[in-house]
């Protein structure tokens, strides 16, 4: 006697709900299987590097490529600390009172990396990298990852100076072309002179104004050419091991010469986007060093950053690179100073102390 027809109905309902629940699990498990084949997939594809065209490069040195060489290599070791050259500049601020060999005493106590401390040397280079943060952590991106590139172009700006007729041997600083290399040195081995000079106008045919970029008082002159204010006295700070005397630039072998040896930051500030997945971290090699290891969350309120200015992602013009617990983060671009001051749109200063001119010697 085969089944009922009540018996054939209620089969029926049997089947249909078991196949709605089969494709309900199906249905819920599927995002999360699929998610896993998209991590599976990213953790296979190689860090993509955001590179600099040589265009842009050539934008971000020009407002340095014609300062003595050592003064460039310090600018650019001192640049992959942003967080620590925030922190001298305003220490320098608080510190007026202290000249000469006392300044580079207690500059010497201080933990920070040697290029920011031989900084402390040249307080208006150093307070205009604090202004225009944003460029100064792109030179220390730039440093990290594009370091032969970023010479290049360092050299090519020099090039079309040179070619304008604004880039010539003076009282002030020597410079000489030995073939591919032009090299810039003080004139005096005792006084160093920061020349003073537009970067958007001093290389010939107009160059585009970095994003944000802010004109600092003493570093900057309206107009075409090159000039020079009062001399940095360097002899009292001969005696320190940070000192100018240990710097300089290697053009050769592309890179930052400090106590006879390559310097090689170990700031954590930036990700090292050349070695980064290789061997699982961003390793940013060995070398002479001094001072801490970069900027961490936990450090934020003795640095002066706030946690609202943090966001994630990386472009150019901010930090990049990894704290104490490997967290990847970036700080949004800021076109002025950490510690008050104003500007107008003009790039003018107003208010706010700092330090003004180009320094007397000391």
């Amino acid at each position: 006697m085969g089944p009922s027809k009540g018996e054939s109905i209620m089969k029926f309902i049997k089947q249909c709900l078991s196949f709605l629940i089969s494709c309900c699990l199906v249905s819920a498990t599927a995002p999360e299987r699929l998610a896993a084949q998209a991590d599976q997939s990213s953790a296979q594809q190689p860090v993509q590097a955001a590179q600099l065209t040589p265009e842009q490069l050539q934008q971000l040195v020009a407002p340095i490529a014609l300062y003595p060489d050592a003064l460039v290599a310090q600018i650019l070791a001192a640049a992959t600390y942003p967080d620590q050259v925030v922190e001298a500049d305003r220490w320098l601020k608080q510190h007026t009172n202290l000249k000469g060999e006392q300044l580079g005493k207690e500059v010497n106590k201080q933990p920070w990396d040697p290029s920011v401390k031989a900084l402390t040397e040249f307080p208006s280079v150093l307070a205009n990298m604090d202004q225009n943060l944003s460029w100064t952590s792109s030179l220390g991106d730039a440093y990290f990852n594009q370091q032969q590139d970023l010479m290049n172009a360092v050299q090519a700006m020099r090039e079309r100076a040179e070619q304008a007729g604004n880039l010539k041997s003076t009282s002030q600083e020597t410079v000489s072309n030995g073939g591919q290399t032009i090299v810039i040195e003080p004139a005096d081995p005792e006084v160093v002179y920061v020349p003073e000079y537009d970067p958007w106008l001093v290389y010939g045919v107009p160059i585009g104004i970095w994003p944000g970029w802010y004109s600092y008082p003493g570093l900057y002159l309206a107009g075409p050419g090159i000039a020079f204010g009062f001399g940095f006295g360097i002899g009292f700070f001969g005696g320190f091991g940070w000192g100018w005397h240990n710097w300089g630039y290697d053009w050769q072998h592309h890179g930052i010469i400090y106590n006879h040896n390559t310097y090689v930051s170990h700031s954590r500030v930036f990700v090292n986007r050349n070695n980064f997945n290789r061997a699982g971290g961003a390793h940013v090699g060995a070398g002479f060093h001094g001072g801490s290891p970069g900027f961490h969350d936990s450090e934020a309120p003795q640095h002066g950053f706030a946690a609202s200015h943090a966001q994630h992602g990386t472009h150019f013009g901010a930090f990049s690179g990894f704290n104490r617990g490997g967290v990847s983060r970036s700080f949004s671009a800021r076109g002025q100073s950490s510690f008050g001051g104003g500007f107008h749109g003009g790039g003018g200063f107003y208010g706010g102390g700092g330090f003004h001119g180009g320094g007397g010697r000391r």
